[in-house]
């Protein structure tokens, strides 16, 4: 299910996360040459993808919120 990025924020190692109007959180790292998401390294890019839809498996599977 399609869900907007409403946030950021890192977790306890430093990655961030996005967090999803849903409620979920999905991580969206920089890891080249695997996943290219040159983006979330600045405050800009982050910016810029508020409001961005994200494929959220949480909600596929009909999991519970991560935050409220």
């Amino acid at each position: 299910m399609q869900q907007a990025i409403v946030g950021f924020h890192t977790d306890e190692e430093n990655h961030w996360v996005a967090e999803l109007a849903c409620g979920h959180n999905q991580h969206t790292r920089h890891n080249p040459p695997w996943t290219e998401r040159p983006w979330v390294i600045s405050v800009e890019g982050r910016q810029s993808m508020l409001g961005h839809l994200l494929n959220c498996k949480k909600c596929d599977e009909d999991a519970p919120r991560d935050w409220s």
